[in-house]
């Protein structure tokens, strides 16, 4: 209670200092979101002003700090958990998407009087929503100002911008030229008749220029720029970040290097987008991000040899798990540290895609749950743990989520758990038309659960990057309408789950590869094919609520699993393997 009750007097602190400067500098609010200057899912702990304002660690949210109040807005993933970190705080928890939170321009109006104006770092600001806010707080009568960040003169201890190496990513794992994609994407902007690019978001340079990097906590980016013209390409980046090799790769491509901070001398600020040939288009995911997207055979092959070692690692902890837990003294934290022990074990093995979700019985309700050692829980051999992890392996990236039963479950438990099985395979068997959105078959994975008056706030599945961020777009499948379409070569992830606060999570995720499925007259159809390689526990499953094509989809998916898995098994392992993958059968 101590370490909590410190935080809390630190967060008021922070945000009367905030006030002070919001007084100096006759601004009567400042909005604090969670990116970057490179709109970044996962930013720089440079950048991390929001978590340093606030307190609260997720990766979704926006601070709003006036001189009376301040408040958090966050979604449905982080509740729960938004709830625990702002308490005791200055900050009132606004919770995205129910309709009676109110949105953050009509808070700020609310709370704040005509002639007055706020204060936005406009770096963090895209130019369609800096036109947003413009339009919103104008019609009330409030300014906006977007030259000021506070963390640089209040934030006292602030890290510096990160300037670790960058370093080649090999053509046999890219696919790929970086002269060949830097041509496509020229051909692009011919065809919208733009003559240049100024690309911001990390992932899209890395992919781009085939480089990777470590400035990203368990993402390979780097932090730069880059302006591509018809003629020439200008890379934004600390030359110390650069050794002789990368330097002579740059320049035999035709990439020229200046300094990072020197990007703010162009005429058109980095921070709007991808500059004249993405005016129509959203920032996240446009042009680069769309050929991103779209995986070659190079990157297809090798994330079916990295789910292959990754499932090896999860076989291995899962063999060791159910006797570890009823041996006793494991906790969510040490399960963690074996499951990454395995997967470090693993060749081209660079790092975890994101931080291990190991979240033992109300634990999994919290969606983007990490354990503390505050936190920390210890299993035991009853009740659900919902384990979301993932790797980075130079071959590919990895996304997972089991559900696992470490011994007797209630009914709810069983019921929900065969809920979130039955809407993961009816996504997973869907047949649709190429080019569609991601929002027009989210509700199948939702079906059955809504049929039971039960639902989920998270999307069901985001695309994956090649060695590249776990969380990648333009394409979504989720409730909320997102157009970007589907097409064969893209990554998604099936991830349905069922959460119930202070008792349980239940989640089940494989990484899927969309590929063709036929032509009709009515024109191309797509499937989803799992790449992930991991057996799903039976032992939760209502079997009676199961139809023959759900059990035959199972038996097909675990015998996958055991032809691709066992080779790289030891006897004891592979016998463990061919009795979960044959649990199937015993339905009773």
């Amino acid at each position: 209670m101590t370490i909590q009750r410190n935080m809390q007097e630190v967060i008021s602190e922070r945000v009367n200092i905030l006030r002070q400067f919001l007084q100096r500098n006759g601004l009567a609010a400042f909005i604090i979101p969670s990116t970057d200057p490179h709109q970044g899912e996962y930013v720089p702990e440079h950048w991390q002003t929001r978590r340093w304002i606030s307190g609260f660690d997720g990766s979704a949210g926006t601070a709003v700090v006036t001189l009376k109040d301040a408040a958090l807005w966050t979604d449905s993933r982080y509740f729960i958990a938004a709830e625990q970190q702002l308490q005791g705080t200055p900050f009132a928890l606004m919770k995205e998407g129910l309709p009676e939170t109110p949105t953050i321009e009509e808070w700020i109006c609310k709370n704040l009087k005509e002639g007055e104006v706020v204060g936005i770092d406009g770096e963090l600001l895209p130019l369609e929503e800096e036109d947003g806010w413009r339009s919103s707080l104008g019609k009330a009568g409030i300014g906006l100002r977007t030259d000021l960040d506070p963390a640089e003169e209040l934030w006292t201890d602030r890290p510096p911008i990160p300037k670790n190496k960058v370093e080649i990513q090999p053509l046999e794992f890219a696919g790929e030229t970086a002269q060949s994609k830097i041509e496509r994407v020229r051909q692009a902007l011919r065809e919208q008749n733009a003559d240049s690019i100024l690309i911001s978001q990390l992932d899209d340079i890395a992919w781009l220029l085939n480089l990777r990097g470590s400035d990203v906590h368990c993402n390979p980016v780097f932090v730069s720029y880059v302006l591509l013209t018809l003629s020439d390409v200008t890379l934004f980046i600390d030359s110390d970040k650069l050794d002789a090799s990368v330097k002579d790769y740059l320049k035999e491509i035709g990439v020229e290097v200046k300094p990072y901070k020197e990007f703010k001398t162009l005429s058109v600020s980095p921070l709007k987008g991808e500059d004249k040939a993405q005016k129509a288009s959203p920032l996240r995911g446009g042009l680069v991000g769309s050929l991103k997207s779209i995986k070659n055979e190079a990157e297809i092959a090798g994330f079916r040899r990295a789910m292959v070692r990754d499932g090896v690692a999860m076989v291995k902890f899962l063999h060791w798990l159910k006797p570890a837990v009823e041996a006793g003294g494991e906790t969510e934290m040490s399960i963690d540290r074996k499951l990454t022990s395995l997967r470090a074990e693993q060749a081209l093995y660079r790092g975890l895609s994101f931080d291990t979700i190991a979240a033992y019985g109300p634990h999994g309700a919290i969606v983007h749950y990490e354990a503390t050692p505050e936190t920390d829980a210890k299993l035991e051999p009853r009740g659900l743990l919902l384990l979301d992890s993932g790797a980075q392996y130079q071959d590919g990236t990895t996304d997972i989520t089991r559900t696992i039963a470490l011994g007797p479950l209630t009914d709810e438990e069983r019921l929900d758990y065969t809920l979130v099985l039955k809407g993961h395979i009816r996504l997973a068997l869907t047949r649709f038309p190429d080019g569609i959105s991601g929002t027009q078959i989210d509700a199948l994975a939702r079906y059955f659960m809504w049929q039971h008056g039960i639902n989920y706030g998270h999307g069901t599945g985001h695309g994956v990057g090649s060695y590249l961020c776990v969380h990648e777009g333009p394409h979504q499948i989720r409730h909320t309408w997102k157009p970007a379409p589907l097409h064969a070569g893209m990554t998604v992830t099936n991830e349905p789950g069922i959460y119930r606060a202070g008792k349980h999570g239940v989640r089940i995720e494989n990484t899927m590869l969309i590929v063709p499925d036929g032509e009709t007259e009515f024109g191309k159809f797509l499937r989803l094919e799992p790449l992930t390689l991991c057996p799903i526990d039976l032992t939760p499953v209502l079997w009676d609520m199961m139809t023959p094509e759900e059990v035959n989809y199972i038996a097909d998916y675990h015998k996958k699993v055991y032809e691709e898995l066992s080779p790289f098994l030891d006897e004891e392992e592979r016998q463990w393997l061919k009795k979960e993958t044959s649990r199937n059968n015993e339905i009773s």
